[in-house]
This record gives C-alpha cells, structure tokens and sequence, in this order.
C-alpha cells in the first residue's frame, strides 16, 4: 500500500502539515509584516512614544519578528535570549489603552495587508493578533 499525502489545493500544492511559519514564508514574511506594521508606528503619536529607547525601532523590529516566528512554529531564538515571552507582564509598564489598541490593530492590519497569504491563513493570523491586542489592554484610559 502506498504512503497518502494530503496536500492543499488541487493541483499538488504543498503537503498539508508542518508550521505555519514554513507555510507562510518563513522569516522573510514576518519580518515584512512587521517592518510594514512599525512603518505606521512610527507616525503615531499614541503608540510611538511607547518605544523610546530606539529611535530607529530596529530592536523593536527584531523582537516581534522573533516573537511572532517563534509564536507560528519558526525558530525558539525569542525565547532563547528573552526568556518567556509573558506579554502581558512586558506591556505593563505601558498604558494600553483601548485607543492604543485600536491604533496597533490598525496599523497591524495595513501590514497584514501587505502579504500575499491565502485567505485561511490571514485569516487565522488575524483572529490572533486581535486576540492579543485585546488581552494587553491594561488602563480605561
């Protein structure tokens, strides 16, 4: 009896399984979301102040794609230098307010919007960025 492969599609797409990471591009499609996601950061008057220690945001920049990637099946490297990610406990020196909420997902979603995903996995990349907005909310305001 033969191996069965399932694979997306109908002409003999990739084979269904491994990380959504690998899916979606590896490293280079998260770190073009999250270059594009900073771009609109860095006009916010909100959120902006939230990053002063660089001015270029590189470090940011570098820790959400390590994060993200790490979060969606990619490398452990986030964890390996940072530790546990505990986002709420990083985020708490912030007020994160429903305004600044509502900020981040919006810039998040332009930058989501610059990827060529598949619906289902924009989809499901969405469904949990605007879980974790939600759960960092921190202040009334």
């Amino acid at each position: 009896m033969a191996d069965l492969t399932l694979r997306m599609g109908s002409g003999g797409g990739e084979p269904v399984g491994g990380s959504f990471w690998e899916a979606v591009g590896g490293r280079p499609t998260f770190e073009k979301l999250v270059r594009a996601f900073y771009d609109g950061i860095r006009t916010d008057e909100v959120l902006l102040p939230m990053y002063p220690e660089q001015p270029d945001l590189e470090g940011a920049i570098q820790r959400l794609t390590g994060f993200l990637e790490q979060y969606w099946g990619g490398p452990g490297a986030y964890s390996d230098e940072r530790g546990h990610p505990r986002l709420r406990m990083r985020h708490m020196p912030f007020a994160v307010t429903p305004d600044a909420r509502d900020r981040w997902l919006r810039h998040m979603r332009a930058a989501v919007d610059t990827l060529d995903l598949s619906p289902l996995h924009e989809a499901m990349l969405w469904d949990y960025l605007e879980r974790a907005a939600h759960a960092m909310v921190n202040s009334a305001g």
